[in-house]
């Protein structure tokens, strides 16, 4: 199974861009779905995560901002990203955490300009 993201592109500052992550197929065991991103020259960073619960959790750099959701019958997870910053540049890569490991998209860019 493979992640695919897609969404990323140039922005203005302000605005608004939607990332998504489809599955190319079933994943078992899920426990949660998470956005994270790298900007350049920095690491890794979670943005959001969304349990098989529901419960939703946002790093505090993007509460407000970004929401993290999902379609478990389309079998993709999505971020919302409004009022983009300068500092939201990155790559955003999606991942899915299971019982039995870790799959993760390849990553997608998002480049917001003033």
């Amino acid at each position: 199974v493979q992640l695919q993201a897609s969404g990323g592109g140039l922005v203005q500052a302000g605005g608004s861009l939607r990332l998504s992550c489809a599955a190319s197929g079933s994943i078992n065991g899920i426990k949660v779905r998470r956005w994270y991103r790298q900007a350049p020259g920095k690491e890794r960073e979670w943005v959001a995560a969304i349990m098989t619960s529901g419960l939703i959790n946002y790093a505090d750099s993007v509460k407000g901002r970004f929401t993290i959701s999902r379609d478990i019958a389309k079998k993709t997870m999505y971020l919302q990203m409004n009022s983009l910053e300068l500092e939201d540049t990155a790559v955003y890569y999606c991942n899915i955490n299971t019982l039995y490991g870790h799959y993760w998209g390849q990553g997608t860019l998002v480049t917001v300009s003033s």
